[in-house]
This record gives C-alpha cells, sequence and structure tokens, in this order.
C-alpha cells in the first residue's frame, strides 16, 4: 500500500516515513501543500495521504476539499485523508472533517494511534476495491453473453445506434456484418452441446482477432452474430468480412477427438450519410444479404446496399 506524507516539517516528515517504512509501507514524500496536490492528481496516485494541516502552497484542509472536488477517476477509487495537526480544539476537528478528511490525529501522533488509524483507512480502499469489483461484474453479466463474452444483443443494439448518431454528427459511414455459423445444428447433433459451445467461443476469439480494436461485435442470437463497423462503407464493409470469413475457414478447429472445418456466411450493408439513420433498415438488409449467402452455397459474404 502507498501512502502520501505531506508536511513541510522535515522533522516530521522523516518521523513518519521511517515508522510507515518500519510498517511495510511504500512512502510517497511532499514537502508542501501544491506538492501534495500533484501528487494525488496523478494516475497511479497513492490511495492514503497524510496531510499537515499548515503548510505553504496549500494547507491540508485546502487538499482535502480539492480531492474531494474533483470528479471520480474512470476507475472510481477512493482516497483516504488523514490530518495531522498540533490543533486539538472540536471546532478545528469540525472544520478538518467538513474539508473532506476521513479522519483527524494531533501532534506529536502516538504511533499506535496512527497504526489503528490507517488499518481503518486501508480497510476502507479494500473494501472499496471490493465493491468496484462486484460491480463491473455485475455490469458484465448485464452487457455481455455469458458464453462468448462478446456483447449481449441488447448492448450491441445500443452500440449500432450510437455509432449511427455518430455517423451523422461526423459525416461518414458504418457498417453492419450479420454473421451465422453454417450447419452449427449438425455439430451440437452430432459431437453433442459442449463441442458447440466450444465452437461458439472459438468463433468469438477469432472474430475479434481478425476486428479493428474500435470495431464491435456481439452475440445477437443463437449461433448468428452482428458485428458494427465505424467508418466502412459497402466495399470497406464486404472487405472487413471476407477477412472474418477467412479468419473461421482458412484453420481447422479441435472439438473433442474431431477436427472440424468450420464456416460462417455473412451479410453485410452500410449506412450512408445523408440516408435515415434506422438501425432496423440496416440489420433487414443485412439479414437479406446473409439469407442470400446461405442460398448461394454458404461460407462466402453477400453485400446488399441498405433500404
Amino acid at each position: 500500500m502507498r501512502i502520501l506524507i505531506a508536511d513541510d516539517s522535515i522533522v516530521s516528515r522523516h518521523l513518519l516515513d521511517a515508522t510507515l517504512r518500519k510498517w511495510g509501507y511504500e512512502v510517497v514524500i511532499a514537502s508542501d501543500g501544491m506538492e501534495a496536490w500533484n501528487a494525488l492528481k496523478e494516475k497511479e496516485a497513492p490511495r492514503i495521504a497524510i496531510l499537515d494541516w499548515m503548510m505553504p502552497g496549500l494547507t491540508g484542509p485546502e487538499v482535502c476539499k480539492r480531492v474531494r472536488e474533483r470528479s471520480p477517476g474512470s476507475d472510481g477509487t477512493y482516497t483516504y485523508l488523514l490530518l495531522l495537526s498540533s490543533k486539538s480544539q472540536r471546532e478545528d476537528l469540525i472544520e478538518g472533517l467538513e474539508s473532506g478528511a476521513d479522519d483527524y490525529l494531533t501532534k506529536p501522533f502516538d504511533q499506535h494511534e496512527l497504526k489503528v488509524r490507517l488499518r481503518a483507512g486501508t480497510r476502507i480502499i479494500d473494501l472499496q476495491r471490493e465493491l468496484l469489483e462486484a460491480r463491473e461484474a455485475l455490469r458484465e453479466q448485464a452487457t455481455k453473453d455469458f458464453l462468448t463474452h462478446l456483447w449481449n444483443r441488447s448492448s450491441i443494439l445500443d452500440i449500432l445506434q450510437k455509432e449511427l448518431v455518430r455517423g451523422e454528427r461526423e459525416k461518414r459511414s458504418v457498417g453492419v456484418v450479420l454473421a451465422d455459423l453454417d450447419r452449427f445444428k449438425n455439430v451440437n447433433d452430432t459431437y453433442g452441446h459442449f463441442a458447440g459451445d466450444a465452437l461458439l467461443s472459438e468463433f468469438s476469439r477469432r472474430m475479434l482477432t481478425s476486428m479493428r480494436p474500435y470495431d464491435s461485435i456481439g452475440r445477437y442470437g443463437g449461433e448468428e452474430f452482428l458485428t458494427i463497423l465505424p467508418g466502412c462503407d459497402d466495399t470497406l464493409c464486404a472487405n472487413q468480412a471476407e477477412r472474418m470469413r477467412l479468419a473461421l475457414a482458412s484453420e481447422s478447429m479441435v472439438l473433442g477427438d474431431a477436427r472440424l472445418t468450420v464456416t460462417a456466411s455473412f451479410g453485410a450493408t452500410s449506412w450512408r450519410p445523408g440516408m435515415p439513420a434506422l438501425a432496423e433498415n440496416l440489420i433487414r438488409s443485412a439479414d437479406s444479404a446473409l439469407y442470400m449467402a446461405k442460398n448461394q452455397g454458404r461460407n462466402r459474404v453477400v453485400v446488399l446496399p441498405s433500404e
């Protein structure tokens, strides 16, 4: 655990530094309030800070106030703030806590009391991390397909709508590809549903490796997948769909004791600036193209203009 010490007194800094290092903490040192504030703004800032009340630049309470007023980081992490001061009046304690401090310790500090305060701070940081992990797990369950870990149906449709809005604003095309595994039912019937699940997972992995970082793919239903390609017109959309087709068909899969060549059919279309930005029109066109790909012998890409 990293702890920031902010104190303009060399003696006090050295005493705190030696004490904390003896207890196994990693210490970051600041000699004034502005230096402390800059350290706490960093991406990998210490999660606990011991701030002297009176410092040049910014006082301890002023640093506390700035930390609490700052918008939480993308990771939602919390900073535990401990004020250290020779002030001990009730009014001072209230002022310090109202500035955003979590706790308060008077100088000269008692080592046992400091250890207890830091133990409480560490426990709060740990609990908050566990809450964030639980929140992320719930978000994953709500937005991702449990088997393939791709976006689920509702999430990929939301992404499509957002990309259409962005496409209108930036006047750039949006490509849409529907992919359907060929003869997937035969795999389930012949090798069992565990093999079918393994096939879906491997298909998803290969699709992700053949896509650009800003493309999106989701499980649209069963063995059908919807891919969103920002900036792609019909030609670029067809090229990307062909890369995805080859990523699947060019290398066989091992399912149990069998090695199979698995293929998929792809239906592609695109939205272009000036067209109605209707997701249902794009999906309908991509679905028609997919139907044609199936009828033309599977394992191919068919492109149709959007309605």
